[in-house]
């Protein structure tokens, strides 16, 4: 798992936890839970708000 960190224009901070996907080679045959949707934190809103 890993989380991309994507700032925007606005000084916000786009927040994607995505889970990896091993080569087919490797792979053990487990399912992935889905994917979440971008976070942007309330802190994060609050400051692009009163900029």
């Amino acid at each position: 798992m890993i989380d991309v960190r994507i700032p925007t224009a606005d000084k916000r901070e786009l927040l994607l936890t995505r889970y990896t996907q091993p080569e087919a080679e490797l792979r053990l045959q487990l399912a992935l839970p889905p994917q979440p949707p971008p976070k942007i934190t309330a802190a994060q809103a609050a400051t692009a708000l009163s900029v």
